[in-house]
C-alpha cells in the first residue's frame, strides 16, 4: 500500500506540488481559461495529495511564471479552493519572473501541510467519484467533476478510510498506485485509461458499513471499482 503520492514527508510536515504550462490568459498558451481557473485546479490537485497523506495546509508557495500582472488571479483561483471547502486560505508565498516574458503561461502551486492523522490499514471496497475529464471539458462539464466540498465533508466524517486523486494515467494507473500492485486490473463504468486532467476523478477508500451513507451523500457519481 502506498500511503502518499506525489509527496515529501519530512517529519510530520508534508509538501505537494502541481503546475500548469500553456494554459491561461497569453496569446499563445494552448489552452484558453482564466488564470484564476489555471491557479484554482493547481491548487485543487495539491490538496487533494495532501488530504491522501492526512495531511491539513497550513502554507502556500505560488510559482508564477507568467508575469506580475498574473499575480493576483493565481491568488484569487487559491483563495477559491480554500472557499469551497469553508476554511481560511493558509498564507500565501512564492515568487513572480519578471526578468523575463515567457510566451506562453506557466504557474506550479506547492502546499505545506502539517500531518493530523496517520494512515491505517484499511479493508474497505475502492470506488470512483467524479468524471474522468481534460481539457474544454473541465469546464464545460463541472458538475461532474468530484466536489471537494463533498469530498471535506465526507472526510471530516470519516466517510471513507483512503482518498487518491485520479491524474492524467488514468483510473487504473492510479489504483495501481494507490494500493501498491502494478499488476491488478479492474472493472469500472468509466474508462479506466482516460485521463482525469485535474483530478476530475478521485479513488475513495469505503468500509462496507458506511456504504449506504456514502452513496447517499456522493450520489451518482459515486462506482464500483472492482
Amino acid at each position: 500500500m502506498t500511503t502518499t503520492r506525489n509527496a515529501i514527508q519530512l517529519g510530520d510536515w508534508i509538501v505537494t506540488t502541481d503546475n500548469s504550462g500553456g494554459i491561461g490568459e497569453k496569446t499563445d498558451d494552448l489552452v484558453s481559461v482564466p488564470d484564476r481557473i489555471t491557479a484554482r485546479f493547481a491548487t485543487r490537485v495539491a490538496l487533494l495529495e495532501q488530504w491522501v497523506a492526512g495531511a491539513e495546509p497550513e502554507a502556500v508557495l505560488l510559482h508564477n511564471f507568467s508575469g506580475d500582472a498574473s499575480w493576483d488571479r493565481y491568488c484569487e483561483g487559491i483563495r477559491d479552493v480554500f472557499n469551497e471547502i469553508g476554511t481560511d486560505t493558509p498564507r500565501i508565498s512564492g515568487s513572480s519572473e519578471t526578468n523575463m516574458t515567457l510566451r506562453q503561461s506557466a504557474v506550479a502551486v506547492t502546499l505545506i501541510g502539517k500531518q493530523a492523522t496517520s494512515l491505517e490499514v484499511s479493508n474497505g471496497n475502492w470506488y470512483t467519484y467524479g468524471t474522468p475529464l481534460v481539457g474544454g471539458d473541465v469546464l464545460m462539464r463541472e458538475t461532474e467533476i468530484a466536489s471537494l466540498a463533498v469530498l471535506n465533508v465526507a472526510r471530516l466524517g470519516g466517510l471513507f478510510q483512503r482518498i487518491w486523486p485520479v491524474g492524467s494515467s488514468g483510473i487504473l494507473a492510479e489504483w495501481r498506485a494507490a494500493i501498491g500492485d502494478p499488476t491488478r486490473e479492474a472493472n469500472s463504468l468509466l474508462d479506466i485509461h482516460s485521463s482525469a486532467g485535474p483530478a476530475t476523478v478521485v479513488l475513495l477508500q469505503i468500509a462496507p458499513n458506511r456504504l449506504a451513507e456514502a452513496k447517499h451523500h456522493f450520489g451518482t457519481l459515486l462506482h464500483p471499482l472492482d
